[in-house]
């Protein structure tokens, strides 16, 4: 297996290393329309004919919101030391703007007392792209008041539970938010304008800047806050081909560099702007928007689930972009069509996603050579497969068993290299609504009958248990 020990030499990890696993709000929650909840924009996009598979919506999801007692202590039977979950904003502040519902607030703060007594440490995610829909009806995120709306919505949930929560990420993988909302409309709102996803991408990042500003200036100063990139790993087919390197380079900006360039060095790269300026003159940039933007952060989140590779396009192929991102007309990489996608090599997950651990550890070494002394979580990374019961009613996922194993194990190793790495989110603790797959796609650890609500932890969840209890990684085979 590369990238990872050998099953007959543990693995293991530093003693303070946190163990967690992660959910977003509208995948698990359900109660859509309770204690003065409005629609967000996934509530629109799903029950919209043609947009999700199967017609599916997270009207009912997992019911997390009514089983949720019942959830945490599942967490506490799997050993987990941290649980990262997202809050709903138009739960918390309907119009997505004016005074909170305190009713919406308070599910989350008993939430975080159901955590906390069982000693499971509580991680917020503010914004997990469910935008309170009556915000893009005014403009959604192209427009720039939107930022300052979120500012608002997280100086709100910041007072309600800075005092028990101490680890906070402002935005959940904007890349997804700007781009497969706004360019490619694969996801919510379900737009396709290239110009308004680049807007969108620097709103976000303005977003998380003022949204930083707002929860620093209401929660203590024991607090951290960060943000979850989903920075693709982009490959170049041939390394040696110049047009493949400028291809690879192309999709590295508009995946890392328009998210991490501002936030982490206050200027977005110059290729950036360069290859980008058929689509946009950028004006939406105004005078000290990049101060704003570029807010010390305590750690940096990263999600990774498959590399990316690309060479430059054969102006005689138009065949479908195979980018992993779901099938539209529209590309989510505005002024990149002279970029093809490829299927990285290797064994593929249910998403058809290539297994290939050793993106991680690049990913992770890339980021601490980028910000040097910034602490690192891995805040999302896991796999889909095709899971069911056996006659006996337990489910056997080898396939994911083999998938954390080999992940974590480059985790361990970029830890070896220098790297300081603090935890690590398994994506995701539930089955649940994969967003425009519906249901037909599980990423959980735990194997949930919709029609009952039952939950079944499969032998990934067992063997992450143990993980966690040891804090080393138990041979993969001997679930």
């Amino acid at each position: 297996m590369s990238d990872s020990a050998t099953p007959a030499t543990p693995v293991t990890f530093p003693p303070a290393f946190l163990w967690g696993a992660a959910t977003s709000a509208y995948q698990i929650e359900g109660a859509v329309r309770e204690d003065g909840r409005t629609p967000s924009i996934w509530d629109t996009f799903s029950h919209t004919p043609g947009k999700t598979a199967g017609g599916d919506t997270g009207d009912i999801a997992v019911d997390h919101y009514h089983r949720y007692r019942d959830d945490v202590a599942l967490m506490a039977d799997l050993n987990l030391q941290a649980y990262r979950f997202s809050v709903s904003w138009s739960r918390v502040q309907p119009t997505g703007r004016g005074p909170a519902v305190q009713r919406g607030l308070d599910f989350y703060r008993r939430l975080v007392d159901e955590l906390l007594e069982k000693g499971i440490k509580p991680a917020v995610t503010l914004y997990h792209w469910d935008l309170p829909q009556e915000l893009e009806d005014a403009g959604g995120w192209p427009e720039r008041d939107t930022a300052y709306r979120f500012a608002e919505y997280a100086q709100i949930v910041g007072e309600a539970l800075g005092d028990r929560v101490e680890t906070w990420m402002t935005l959940n993988e904007p890349w997804c938010s700007a781009f497969l909302g706004y360019a490619s409309g694969v996801h919510a709102p379900g737009r396709t304008e290239p110009a308004a996803a680049l807007k969108a991408a620097h709103h976000l990042n303005l977003a998380h800047g003022l949204g930083t500003k707002a929860l620093r200036s209401v929660m203590p100063a024991r607090n951290q806050i960060s943000l979850s990139l989903n920075t693709s790993v982009v490959r170049p087919l041939n390394p040696g081909s110049p047009a493949d390197l400028v291809a690879a380079r192309k999709i590295d900006d508009l995946s890392g560099g328009i998210f991490h360039g501002p936030i982490l060095h206050g200027a977005y790269p110059e290729t950036l702007l360069e290859a980008t300026s058929s689509v946009t003159d950028w004006s939406c940039i105004q005078d000290g928007d990049l101060d704003t933007i570029h807010q010390p952060i305590d750690a940096l989140g990263l999600n990774y689930y498959t590399p990316t590779l690309v060479s430059a396009a054969d102006p005689e192929d138009k065949g479908p972009r195979a980018d992993g991102h779901g099938a539209s007309e529209h590309s989510p990489w505005p002024a990149a069509d002279d970029v093809a996608f490829h299927q990285s090599p290797g064994d593929q997950t249910e998403m058809g996603w290539s297994v290939d651990p050793t993106g991680l550890h690049e990913l992770i070494m890339r980021y601490h050579r980028e910000a040097p002394g910034l602490p690192l979580y891995i805040t999302e990374n896991g796999a889909a497969y095709d899971d069911k019961p056996d006659a006996d009613g337990k489910v056997h996922d080898p396939e994911r068993v083999s998938y954390l194993y080999g992940h974590l194990s480059a985790v361990r190793r970029a830890i070896a290299d220098g790297a300081d790495v603090r935890g690590y989110f398994l994506w995701s603790l539930l089955d649940n609504f994969e967003w425009a797959y519906g249901y037909e796609k599980r990423f959980g650890a735990v194997y949930v009958d919709y029609v009952s609500q039952k939950r079944t932890p499969k032998s990934s969840a067992l063997w992450y248990a143990q993980a966690a209890k040891a804090g080393e990684l138990p041979d993969p085979e001997g679930i």
